[in-house]
């Protein structure tokens, strides 16, 4: 829109009178939107002016779009210590900066990073800083995060950090200032991409009036920075995580899954003749670039922190013989230390023969007597914090401000007495403010909110750096509570650098001439375990609701109209037992209600549909770099589904519509597999999951429903669990009879829900799944399904009484295990790659 036509929106001066009528920033506080005649600044008139052609009601709706799209796609966080995830927390307004301000910040980033790089190739090299009385020694030996097994290692490329971070605020002269760098394992870029694309979708037209910058060049860049030093050309580049309990794993997957990087856990990992590998379904394959998100310590139980079950044992061998990039350099984390800040002034006039453009808050170590004299006169004056990065969850402990309580400083001073070198004091810097939204009973209304800016660079192929166009900005709701860690109460905004000239369309997309391949990347056994156990949760939870439907009496018109009133008859009673075999009820005598939600919904019951659905969202959260957001949505609606309000009374027929509709979010997860997934390993441990299960539930469904003394209703029970009705009314016009419905949930190959057509697509499966052995001769689980395969299709409908079905029930269990013995991961036990040898 022009400024033109922006200027003549209706109602546009009045809203914008409203919204900053009441903007008071704190006295001595620096802000970001108000300069001192208290006018909008910088670029913060560009956003308004936009946002003015909206009304109230408008921008409401698109912040409640953005809100829902966040639920249906998972993006989410954890609190540490807490097993819950919580909605990812997007403020409304994003940080917006002009593109000049940005550049010149950009090239003060670049220099803290280069400076970064030469102090970690000095500490772990040379060491002249400590040599030179530049750097206490003990600031070095005595920190946590000093990796003594890796001194002297060079790494592969030479760079020691791959990616870096800082945290900046405004200072009271209104530059920028940094309150602590970040180069352990800086978080927050997947945050920000994650930030950017939603709110992108939400105001998509004022995006792209405001010009502002794109990301996807600096995560190319970043890329391609990682492969540096790797000594193949096609690198296979992993992303360490911790797992899914990580309060981060979200980024952690989003960013796999942008970047295409393999996302891996330690027991993806080993090490083979001085080399990495990953475990995948396909034998051991190698790992050229590991961008790690856990701590150094962690990276290697053998070597560093024997404690780590996080890690891989000898990786830190791998380092040493230059067979492996590691981004960051284990060890990179030194550079967080408090202590470090008091002497950076100084080395970096060493270093770099210049001030740096990006200065912090003064700071004193207390492990230097003149400084801890300086710290005792001005002790009411100074922010005193840890040396070391305090462990995650202390952080209110960690830190005393001027104003703290009298107990906190007893303790505080008491420390500094018995350990003084484990604290800094640093000059008390308030946080900058900028806008947030805050609604009142006349509508919306801009107030100063604490923020703190966290902007990343990346080192490139070129030897270079690249700072992103934008950044992770952590907003506080309260004016007195610090965004020092994503927590209740801190929200995270998006951060814009508005261009004067036309931005670029850029893309991750690489163009050009390049290779042409049509074979994904090898599957990691872990996922591979996931997908297979995602596929069985959903086709249990499939099960446990065709059984209400039957027991509600509803399914097709099968089962006569009065079995639902019926409890005790001979049909409803093997319903209710099966049921309480699975888990799905407390107890096989409820009240038909009370049992069907029971089944549905149950919190305690660990076989419901519900259950079930959780433990397939669980697996799923293992796989969020594979699952598309219409999978994530499905899978959510499913679960929401079956939530059933606890202190509502559901009628019958309530509860069957419950039921009908979970039956379609799970047709609709089958149809996302079947027609949006790839055939590539991942589709098969989905599909594989799924047809086992599926193949053992009808064999327990027909030794109740299809024994030799079936009854008509049995019978007919048992074609409607198959969903067959339909079918079997074209083919038999004269009803339900034994040999037919046996036939046709058995034996026949047409039928998608038979036997039969499990393990035809089971064989189908697994003949395109790599194979380990080279001999010819087939694998211990082909076997298993080349035996039930002959079986089914040479058997007839009379032989599978109900003790052929017991035994074809534990014969595909023998089968299930057999397959997850050989592409799952399994130890020591797992199997192994044979090479062929003696052949002429």
């Amino acid at each position: 829109m022009t400024d033109a036509a922006v200027a003549e929106v209706p109602g546009r001066a009045e809203r914008l009178a409203r919204w900053t009528s009441g903007y008071l920033p704190q006295s001595g506080v620096p802000d970001e939107f108000l300069d001192a005649a208290g006018r909008p600044k910088g670029a913060w008139p560009r956003l308004l002016d936009q946002l003015g052609t909206l009304t109230e009601a408008e921008i409401a709706a698109r912040f409640t779009s953005a809100e829902r799209h966040i639920r249906d796609t998972g993006i989410s966080y954890r609190i540490y210590g807490d097993q819950r995830e919580h909605a990812w927390p997007l403020g409304s307004l994003p940080l917006v900066i002009e593109s000049a301000e940005w550049k010149a910040l950009g090239a003060g980033i670049v220099q803290r990073a280069m400076l970064m790089e030469q102090i970690l190739a000095d500490l772990y090299g040379p060491n002249r800083l400590v040599a030179e009385g530049r750097l206490p020694a003990a600031v070095v030996a005595g920190s946590p995060e000093f990796m003594r097994p890796l001194a002297q290692v060079t790494p592969p490329g030479g760079r020691f950090l791959k990616f870096y971070a800082a945290d900046l605020t405004r200072g009271p002269d209104g530059t920028w200032r940094v309150l602590a760098d970040r180069t352990q394992s800086p978080s927050g870029p997947g945050y920000a991409l994650e930030n950017r694309m939603v709110l992108t979708r939400a105001f998509p037209d004022i995006h792209t009036d405001l010009r502002v910058e794109r990301l996807a060049s600096f995560f190319q860049a970043f890329r391609d920075g990682l492969a540096v030093g790797a000594h193949r050309s096609d690198p296979r580049i992993c992303l360490l995580t911790s797992g899914p309990f990580s309060s981060t794993y979200v980024e952690q997957a989003a960013l796999a899954r942008y970047l295409g990087l393999l996302l891996v856990e330690g027991d993806d990992l080993v090490m083979q003749d001085g080399v990495l590998h990953v475990r995948t379904v396909s034998g051991l394959k190698r790992a050229d670039v590991l961008w790690r998100r856990i701590d150094s310590d962690y990276l290697d139980p053998l070597e560093l922190n024997p404690a780590s079950r996080l890690g891989v044992p000898g990786l830190v061998e791998a380092l040493r013989n230059g067979n492996l990039v590691v981004g960051n350099m284990p060890g990179s984390g030194l550079l967080e230390s408090g202590a470090l800040a008091a002497y950076l002034p100084g080395i970096a006039r060493a270093l770099l023969g210049t001030d740096l453009t990006l200065a912090g808050p003064r700071t004193w170590w207390c492990g230097d007597p003149d400084s801890l004299s300086h710290v005792r006169d001005h002790f009411d004056a100074m922010t005193l914090r840890p040396v070391a990065t305090p462990p995650k969850g202390a952080v209110r402990d960690a830190f005393m401000g001027p104003h703290a309580l009298d107990a906190e400083r007893d303790r505080v001073v008491t420390a500094l007495r018995d350990r003084p070198f484990d604290y800094v004091a640093q000059e008390a810097v308030p946080l900058s403010t900028m806008p947030a939204w805050e609604r009142t009973s006349d509508g919306l209304h801009l107030t100063p909110r604490p923020f703190v800016l966290r902007v990343f660079a990346a080192a490139t192929a070129d030897g270079g750096w690249r700072v992103m166009p934008g950044g992770f900005c952590r907003i506080s709701e309260r004016p007195d509570v610090e965004p020092i860690e994503m927590r209740a109460g801190i929200k995270s905004a998006d951060v814009w650098v508005l261009s004067d000239a036309p931005v670029e369309p850029v893309t991750l997309l690489q163009t050009g001439a390049q290779r042409v391949r049509r074979i994904a990347g090898h599957l990691p056994s872990r996922a591979a375990d996931n997908l297979y156990w995602f596929g069985r949760y959903v086709e249990r939870a499939e099960a446990v609701i065709r059984l209400v439907l039957a027991h509600l009496g509803r399914v097709g018109g099968a089962v006569s109209a009065d079995m639902a009133g019926d409890a005790k008859a001979p049909t409803a009673l093997r319903i209710r037992a099966l049921l309480d075999e699975w888990g799905a009820i407390a107890a096989p005598d409820l009240p038909t209600a009370t049992l069907a939600r029971e089944a549905l919904g149950g919190h305690d019951a660990y076989g419901s549909a519900r259950s079930h659905s959780l433990s397939a969202q669980a697996n799923a959260a293992n796989l969020r770099e594979r699952l598309s957001g219409d999978a994530w949505r499905t899978l959510a609606d499913l679960r929401d589904g079956l939530e059933l309000e606890p202190e509502r009374d559901l009628s019958e027929a309530e509860l069957l519509t419950i039921a009908e509709r979970a039956l379609g979010h799970i047709a609709a997860l089958s149809g996302l597999a079947q027609e949006n997934m790839n055939r590539t390993a991942g589709w098969h441990f989905v599909d594989l999951g799924r047809r086992i299960e599926r193949a053992i539930n009808t064999c327990t469904f027909a030794t109740l429903f299809a024994g030799d003394t079936a009854s008509a209703e049995d019978l007919g029970v048992m074609v409607s669990l198959c969903d067959s009705h339909v079918s079997f009314g074209a083919r038999y016009m004269q009803g339900v009879a034994l040999d037919p419905v046996r036939d046709m949930v058995l034996l026949d190959p047409f039928n998608p829900r038979s036997v039969a057509f499990q393990i035809g697509a089971i064989e189908r499966h697994l003949a395109d799944l790599p194979a380990l052995r080279v001999d010819g001769l087939p694998e211990p689980h082909r076997r298993l399904s080349a035996k039930l395969a002959a079986e089914f299709a040479a058997g007839e409908a009379r032989e599978f009484d109900g003790a052929a079905l017991t035994r074809l029930v534990h014969a595909l269990e023998g089968l299930a295990d057999a397959i997850a013995m050989r592409y799952f991961p399994n130890g020591p036990h797992a199997m192994r790659q044979e090479k062929l040898m003696g052949l002429a």
